[in-house]
Parts: structure tokens; sequence; C-alpha cells
């Protein structure tokens, strides 16, 4: 065959090894890749189920109706209070504490989660040394639990103890509430598994002096603030409200000076202090955001929306609208990314903390094409954080209606997750995030980007209770039913 009798010079797409274009390419053709693998992981039982869920009307009316109720929650920063005060399952005798990412015991945890357990033990009193809270751990006197099995969210480790402050966020329209701890800011921090001295003490003022003079400032404004219009502007000026919360946290902080400034005998001016210098303070209040509007999206029946992500430093698990309450998991991803000076890869922990949440939300990775700032500390480029991003729209059911992208020409960021559209492109979902070490005691290493393991969704769709039967075609009324056709126009 000659280009003459084509008409044009050829142009050839391959699909599986590279090798079937070498042929055409050293003969002049113009050969390009097609990156396609088989849906289902060409398991046939699992591709058969794909296929009668995918485009199944029960499921995509599901969808759109999972997907309006978070669009419509407004969550607003309404307070300030203890977790005790919050969450019941932290107010009763027992010792229990929150973790991030879906359920594990002692025994299985990582090193920054067992070191955040054990300063949370020493902050409450449960034990006087390090190695005793560790025994106390061991022993079982100590119950865990996952922090979205009670509404609340924790970055990395996730380590929610009874003394711990709790910032409130409440959907405007139904008054649904979810729950975050206090970012603690950078450096060694418990989130990340730091432990000692230090670590105890910033806690304990955040306790004593952080979050009275907060609650008091917020309680002395005339209303709550908006986290949705602050997050839209965020995005505009650099943010991806995962890794980065710059000018979020710079927009909260202007909105809470004066007040805070006004709390001095509770420690307000010490509060402006420490939110000057953290600009991840805006990264908890994101993720209570997101877990108030996933929290709106959950239970509907026949959803395949993705609810709930999170990581535990072993585990990677999701939760589906449908698909009640039950975690899928897979061993927890790598993070591939950048470090900080002394570190590299066989230090870091694998993917840890609730913080994914706010993909789940359509921000962090799916919002990449927001954030060129960032792209350099996650390792990437702005050209690839705008693929990343209309990459995740092929797996998302729509896209929000108030926060939008300036690097796709302010097209609303991906929003809703399908599990079917996970498993049917092969697309896993993309989280920007921090790297701890794996060792406890240490904290932060670095930060990059990982992805949502597929056995995750794999798992997930295998679950998933398919609905009975297709809904009919509407009934013909003809007038054997009683009723005359309407005459043809």
């Amino acid at each position: 065959m000659t280009a003459s009798l084509l008409g044009a010079d050829p142009h050839v797409v391959t699909v599986g090894l590279d090798s079937f274009g070498a042929a055409p390419r050293a003969a002049g053709a113009r050969v390009t890749p097609l990156d396609w693998r088989p849906p289902a992981g060409a398991d046939p039982v699992l591709g058969a189920k794909l296929a009668r869920l995918t485009a199944h009307p029960l499921v995509d009316a599901a969808n759109e109706e999972a997907l309006r109720r978070v669009l419509d929650v407004r969550p607003l920063w309404t307070d300030v209070v203890t977790a005790r005060e919050a969450l019941p399952v932290l107010a009763g005798p027992e010792r229990v504490l929150l973790h991030a990412g879906p359920p594990i015991a002692w025994e299985r945890m990582c090193g920054p989660m067992r070191a955040a357990v054990v300063g949370a033990a020493l902050l409450e009193g449960w034990a006087d040394t390090p190695e005793a809270a560790e025994r106390l751990a061991a022993s079982g006197g100590i119950a865990f639990a996952p922090c979205h099995d009670h509404d609340a969210v924790g970055p990395m480790a996730g380590i929610v103890s009874p003394s711990m402050p709790l910032l409130v966020v409440e959907d405007a329209g139904t008054g649904r509430r979810a729950y975050s701890n206090l970012n603690e800011g950078a450096g060694r921090c418990l989130r990340y598994g730091a432990l000692g001295d230090d670590v105890l003490a910033r806690l304990r003022w955040m306790g004593e002096r952080l979050a009275p003079s907060l609650k008091a400032a917020l309680h002395s404004l005339p209303e709550p603030v908006d986290l949705r219009s602050l997050t839209a502007q965020a995005l505009q000026m650099g943010d991806e409200c995962h890794s980065r919360n710059t000018a979020a946290s710079a927009l909260l902080l202007r909105a809470m000076a004066p007040a805070l400034a006004r709390q001095a005998d509770l420690g307000g001016v010490e509060a402006l202090d420490f939110l000057q210098d953290n600009t991840y303070w805006f990264l908890n209040f994101s993720m209570a955001a997101a877990k108030t509007a996933t929290l709106a999206g959950h239970g509907v029946p026949h959803s395949t929306l993705v609810t709930a992500f999170a990581r535990n430093g072993v585990e990677v698990g999701i939760r589906v609208s449908g698909g009640g309450s039950a975690w899928h998991t897979a061993p927890a991803a790598v993070v591939e990314g950048l470090y900080f000076a002394g570190y590299g890869p066989s230090d870091a922990n694998p993917d840890i903390g609730d913080s994914a949440v706010t993909e789940v939300y359509g921000l962090g990775g799916f919002a990449l094409a927001a954030a060129p700032a960032i792209v350099g500390f996650v390792g990437g480029t702005p050209r690839g954080a705008r693929a990343t991003s209309v990459r995740m729209g092929r797996i998302t059911v729509g896209r929000h209606r108030e926060l939008r992208l300036p690097g796709l020409d302010f097209e609303g960021s991906p929003l809703g997750i399908d599990v079917r559209a996970v498993v049917d492109t092969g697309i896993e979902p993309v989280i920007t995030t921090g790297i701890a070490h794996r060792e406890p005691g240490i904290g932060q290493i670095g930060a990059g980007l990982t992805h949502a393991p597929m056995e995750c969704f794999t798992g997930a769709l295998r679950a998933f209770p398919e609905p009975e039967q297709r809904p009919g075609p509407e009934p013909e009324h003809g007038p054997e039913h009683g009723r005359e056709r309407a005459p043809a126009v």
C-alpha cells in the first residue's frame, strides 16, 4: 500500500505492545500508541456486572440524586468544642481514640499512627511515659475506631482524643454536622507521628488558649464563616485546598483577625501569631467541609458514588453511597514526590490520612489545574496539573457549580467519583498528600502525589448490590386499555 493509494500519509494507531508500531514507524508512518486496557481488568464476571450497571437507569438516577445532595450543601464553620462534647463515643469513661482510614487494630498500625496514639495517651493522662502508653494500647486498654464512623476526619494519623478541640462544620440547609481536629501547623506534629515535649506542649496550648479564643472570636461574628465561599476564592488564588492552602488560610485569618485581637485574655493574640505562620491552617476546615458534603451524598440506594476515601498507613479504603457502611480496602500505595533533605523513598510510610476526603469533594488532585504553585512541591508541571484535572473528569458524574478552576477556563472542578467509571476506564483517582516517616516519632519528610488503588474499586463493584431489574418501558395506553390513541399529527 502506498501513500498515493491512501491519498495521504498513513497515520497508524496501535493498541497493546509498543512494538506493534515498530514496523510502520520504520516505514515512515506516523504512529500513535493508544493506552487502552480491557474494562474491569479483563475479569469476565466483573466485566459483565459492569456492563449491566453501565447506563442502568436506576443507578444513573441515584447518582444524579447523590450528586445533587452533595452540591446543595453549604458548609459553615459554626463552633469549636472538645471532642468529648461533640462525639458520644468519646464522652464515656472508656479510653477511646479515633484514627484515620478504615478500621485497624493496634497490632497492625504503622509507625506514625502508633506514635500518635502514644502522644494522645500522654495528653489524656492515661500513661506517664511512652513505654507505658504502648503497653496500655497493646493490652487492649484503649479502643480504636475510624474518624469516618463518627462523622469526623483527621489528617495523616488522624488521632482524635477526648480533650482535643474540634472545629464544627454545619450544612446551612439541613444542619448536618461534621468535625475535624485543629491543624498543628508545619514541622514536628502529632498527625505525622512526631513525639516529644514540644509536640505535647503545643497540643496543650491548642486546647487551653487557641480553642477558647477561636470559639469566642467566631461567636462574636455576625454570622458563621461560609467555607464554600472561601474555598471558591482560594481556587482562584492558586490553592487546590488539600496540599496547598496558602490562600485559603490567609483569607480565613483575615476574616478572623479583628475578632481574635479582641480576645487577648483568652489567647487571641497568641492565636494570631500561630496562624500567621500556619499555611496549612485551612486544611482541616477543607476536610470537615468535604465530609459534611459527602455525608449528604451517602446512603442513596443504587448510587455508585464514592462518599468516603481514607488511608490508615497500611490500607486504603473507600465507601460507596449505595453500599452501606462497608469499607472496600487494598494495601496503601507509595507516595511519589519530593523529600526533605536527608530523606528518601526508603524512609517513607505508605499513604496515610483522611485528607483524601477533599479529593472525593473535587479538591486536591481533582483541582490540581487551579494550583500551579503546588506542582513543583509535589514533583509535577502546570501542564501535567491541567491534564490531571481533565483526566479526573472522566471518572466523575458531574462538576461543581461554585468551585471552578481558572486553569481550565473556569470549568467546575470534577465531582462525584463513580465506581463504574473508575473500573471501566482504569483511571485511579489522584491524591495530593504529605509523606510521613515510617518510623514512629519523626514526622513529615516530604510531599507528593499518589493514586487510590484500583483494587478498592473492583472490590466495591463486586460487592455492590445490583438492582434486581431495569425499569421497563412506559406502559402503552392503547384502546385495549380503555383509552384511544391520540391522532398522529
